[in-house]
């Protein structure tokens, strides 16, 4: 995962929805279950799993049938141990009672019953990061009984532990990066190389593929181990392709079979609290609800336009539609180099407003940083009697908003478009431009002469970006 310790935003179900999710996943259901049904006869033994003679009551209790019956009632009451659900009274004895967190799951408010998935989650992953235990028998009886030498199982805890997360930070950049509602699964395969390929490698070298192999083998248990706790939705690795000889043909344009994972709603809402205890900056779409303008344009500022739009949606939401507008413009004001980017997300921003901000556009037609903006917002909106914008007014709004493109986007295919347009619509655009008196004259001229596939008009903007800045004193 990334080094950056502020993420893109995420766009969140309501609380609400969350915890209906939480109590209908198969593990903390069956724990609850499991917490209700243990009476003061239920014993625990050393560790706290519930004693062997007492797994096929507790597999009966919970429906469940076949030969891992067992295994998953003991699998779901750890989770009920570690979430809180059941409290173990007395070691020696091996007694129970119900925690104090199992009232929360009716009693309690979305936020608690959220609460009590978390603990879950951290026991899941806990246990996702732990080899077969299987290995852990043979390695202690190869051992002297008393102690596990981790060596013989090639086994890192902490190395484990810091792979899977940098797995699931992976997983959820490449989730609020997805600009659709349902973000599409991300292939097992291209999720491993996300964490061993390293940056800049674009053939892996054959060590490199088998690393990745092999992470892929450790993921398919570890998301086979995380799906039922409701963090992701898994289509598990074909295990045909396991039997497939290295002569045979294999169908490698079909990446479902290689496994295929998504993460759910309240995934998303799990990671993004695990991230946040990790020390991450990791926003989510309405924080900046309650803030003033100021902070809603400057903190949108870096949001893809998607999640920029929600934000402002539910802002605007919570206030008077004129007072909303005049608090947006008096916002959107500055010279400093965030003040473009401001300006466009201000724009945006009135788009969404509607006919009943008109007098707060008409308020700033001869300020010289909003005048344009205004006037165009009143023309696409149908105002009657706009004042036409100056020559001046209109060079200087044009630089203002390729500078916050600029800010938005870098040297992208939208801003190259708009760039080659400009210079086409306007043969004399450059002639005029370096002299507008705008902060960003120079820099915006100097990315037009980077952009433009023209070398004649792209010699043009640099002897414009330079004259500018010269006329500011460098």
């Amino acid at each position: 995962m990334s080094d950056s310790s502020t993420l893109p935003p995420v766009l969140l179900h309501p609380e609400a929805e969350l915890a209906r999710d939480a109590l209908s996943t198969p593990l903390l259901s069956r724990a609850a279950r499991l917490a209700r049904w243990a009476g003061p006869e239920a014993r625990v033994d050393a560790g706290g799993g519930l004693v062997d003679e007492q797994l096929p009551a507790a597999a009966e209790a919970l429906g469940l049938s076949g030969e891992d019956a067992g295994a998953e009632a003991g699998e779901a009451w750890r989770i009920a141990v570690d979430a809180g659900l059941v409290e173990v009274v007395d070691e020696e004895e091996g007694t129970v009672r119900a925690g104090d967190d199992l009232a929360l799951l009716t009693g309690g408010s979305p936020r608690d019953v959220l609460g009590v998935w978390l603990s879950a989650l951290e026991a899941v992953i806990a246990d996702a990061g732990t080899p077969d235990l299987g290995g852990l028998v043979d390695a202690i009886a190869e051992s002297d009984g008393s102690t596990l030498d981790l060596d013989s199982l090639d086994w890192d805890p902490e190395a484990e532990a810091e792979f899977l997360d940098g797995i699931l930070g992976n997983l959820y950049l490449m989730t609020v990066g997805d600009p659709e509602p349902l973000p599409a699964p991300v292939p097992l395969p291209a999720l491993a190389a996300s964490v061993i390929v390293p940056d800049g490698m674009t053939e892996p070298t054959n060590d490199v593929l088998e690393q990745v192999s092999d992470a892929m083998m450790r993921l398919d248990e570890q998301f086979r181990l995380l799906e039922p706790v409701g963090l992701v939705q898994y289509q598990p690795l074909d295990e045909s392709l396991l039997g497939e000889a290295d002569d045979e043909p294999v169908d490698d344009t079909d990446v479902s079979r290689y496994g295929m994972v998504r993460l759910t709603p309240l995934g998303l809402y799990g990671l993004r609290a695990r991230l946040q205890e990790a020390g991450f900056d990791a926003p989510a779409v309405g924080d900046l609800a309650d803030k003033g303008a100021d902070v809603l344009l400057d903190g949108t500022a870096a949001f893809p336009p998607a999640a920029a739009h929600a934000e402002t949606e539910q802002w605007l939401a919570r206030r008077e539609p004129l007072a909303a507008a005049r608090e947006l413009l008096a916002a959107a004001r500055g010279s400093d180099e965030g003040a473009p980017l401001r300006r466009l997300r201000c724009q945006q921003a009135l788009s969404l407003v509607g006919g009943s901000a008109e007098p707060a556009l008409r308020e700033v037609l001869d300020d010289a940083e909003l005048g344009g903006l205004a006037r165009v917002w009143l023309t696409e909106n149908g105002a009657r009697d706009v004042p036409p914008p100056t020559e001046a007014m209109i060079f200087w709004l044009t630089i203002d908003t390729l500078a916050a493109q600029l800010a938005a986007e870098g040297n992208s295919e939208e801003l190259q478009a708009l760039v080659e347009g400009l210079a086409r619509q306007h043969s004399g655009f450059f002639a005029t431009a370096w002299r507008v008196d705008h902060p960003a004259t120079a820099d915006v001229l100097e990315a037009m002469g980077r952009l433009h596939p023209d070398k004649k008009v792209a010699k043009e903007a640099r002897k414009a970006a330079f004259k500018a800045r010269s006329q500011r004193g460098g």
